[in-house]
């Protein structure tokens, strides 16, 4: 109890500290970030040695307490977000100017430090919440964050892209509202395990389709994307890691808590989520590969990998392989960090993001240019990375029930992501004639050592995935 008190409070405390000292905003963000990792793996350990556990606020029960559920889905989670954004923070400590203007640097830097703590308290709210009013609470206090991480920079671009992810989000936490408005009506409570009896009635099903359409609309899932590529391409290299490996998923978390909750009577969600997916992952593909600019191939990669996933939950059923969705969200949370650490990296060696230009005979391939490549073998599902153990549990689970289109449709948007990434790495590590003899080495940053880490990461938890799949074996489904 007394570290899920910790991840509840320390990051909105040390936010506010670090919003009131400026100077002392850096060491109080890593500090805070590195405890929270701490109090995370503790959690993990006492789930594994005792169990899953539900606690109530204050000793109410329900409907008048808010349970704070522990159990291996959660912790999973809650550990995803602690080290991944562990990494994006060691990067922040860097002296990489971020992309922003010199003018704009000290304010840059002031402000992602509270805004980057108080995201990280609310995922964690998010993820111990085990009734559906908490998460809306949790996802308010997310998005305002996250509009706040977009328009970081102060840039035109970056303002525009915020306000068009300040309404989406506004039209999300809406449809989310409305629809726990309904369930209540219906039921009469509010927590998680009242999904069975919503998906049993024609009211409880409205409440449901719009709590749905909400969390699609904040996870940008095709065709409600719309406003993502913008937002995570504009934003500046550490927002954009966390919007896109951490923020996002948490609108895909609930909807795989709302379906397993829902057993077998949520097949008509599951259908939706897999159509969605399938939609996801060749829009996103095509737009990736058509590409001009670096940072916006990796946001519609993102679109893209959101829309595997949620394939992954849609064909999931009331079976195990959610545990794949699982692992894809795990490795894409890794790479896709690494990937836009990388990229705001490699834009600032060559003084801009355009793909056609990224083979320079005077630079040689950096650090960050390895990153992205490594981070796009996880992608891709190649082994040993923990995207491919992702992809293996899914096609073998796919096959073994005879799902074929899936695993056709899966296999070409694995061709697709192969394409529009190599279209990338084949120019970061182009090498023998094409690069001169004198041609200088970026110079080495702590941000390199970030991006590094985390495509590593993603490569190390394909070799320890029995890790994680251990923890989620404690889920209740």
């Amino acid at each position: 109890m007394t570290e899920t008190l910790v991840l509840l409070s320390l990051p909105f405390l040390a936010a506010l500290a670090a919003a009131l000292h400026a100077r002392l905003s850096a060491p109080i963000g890593i500090g805070a970030t590195a405890l929270n990792a701490a109090a995370a793996v503790l959690i993990a350990g006492g789930v594994l040695r005792e169990g899953p556990a539900t606690t109530a606020i204050g000793g109410w029960s329900s409907p008048l307490g808010i349970p704070l559920v522990v159990d291996g889905l959660a912790v999973v989670m809650l550990l995803m977000t602690a080290f991944v954004g562990l990494g994006v923070a060691v990067h922040a400590m860097g002296r990489s100017p971020m992309d922003a203007g010199p003018a704009r640097l000290a304010q840059t830097r002031r402000w992602f430090w509270p805004l980057w703590l108080m995201t990280l308290g609310a995922m964690n709210a998010l993820f111990l919440s085990g009734d559906l009013f908490n998460l809306y609470v949790a996802f308010e206090i997310l998005g305002l964050t996250a509009v706040g991480l977009t328009a970081l920079s102060g840039s035109r671009s970056a303002t525009a892209a915020a306000f068009d992810y300040l309404i989406a989000g506004l039209v999300g936490s809406l449809m989310v509202l409305l629809g726990i408005a309904i369930a209540y009506a219906a039921v009469g409570q509010v927590d998680l395990d009242i999904i069975p009896s919503l998906v049993a009635t024609m009211q409880g099903r409205i409440a449901l389709a719009l709590i749905v359409a909400g969390l699609a609309i904040k996870g940008a899932l095709f065709p409600l994307h719309f406003w993502m590529p913008a937002a995570h391409s504009s934003a500046v290299p550490s927002a954009s890691a966390l919007l896109s490996a951490l923020v996002v998923k948490t609108a895909l978390y609930v909807l795989l808590r709302v379906s397993l909750e829902g057993g077998a009577d949520a097949a008509p969600l599951r259908a939706l989520l897999g159509a969605a997916g399938a939609g996801a992952m060749f829009w996103g593909g095509w737009n990736a590969l058509r590409a001009e600019r670096l940072k916006l191939l990796v946001a519609h990669s993102t679109v893209a990998q959101i829309g595997l996933i949620a394939v992954a939950i849609g064909v999931a059923g009331d079976g195990m392989l959610w545990k794949a969705a699982v692992l894809l969200i795990l490795s894409h949370a890794l790479a896709k960090a690494a990937m836009f650490l990388a990229a705001g990296r490699i834009a600032e060696e060559l003084g801009h993001d355009r793909i056609s230009g990224l083979n320079r005979e005077d630079l040689r391939p950096g650090a960050a240019e390895f990153a992205f490549a490594i981070a796009a073998i996880s992608l891709v599902g190649l082994p040993p990375t923990a995207g491919f153990i992702g992809k293996w549990i899914l096609m073998e689970g796919l096959i073994d029930d005879g799902a074929w289109l899936w695993v056709g449709l899966i296999l070409i948007g694995t061709v697709l992501s192969a394409a529009y990434l190599a279209r990338v790495v084949s120019r970061c590590l182009r090498g023998g004639p094409h690069v001169a003899p004198g041609a200088r080495r970026p110079e080495w940053r702590s941000g390199d050592a970030a991006a590094l880490g985390l495509a590593t990461g993603a490569l190390a938890l394909g070799l320890a995935s029995s890790i994680p799949v251990a923890l989620l074996e404690l889920t209740p489904a």
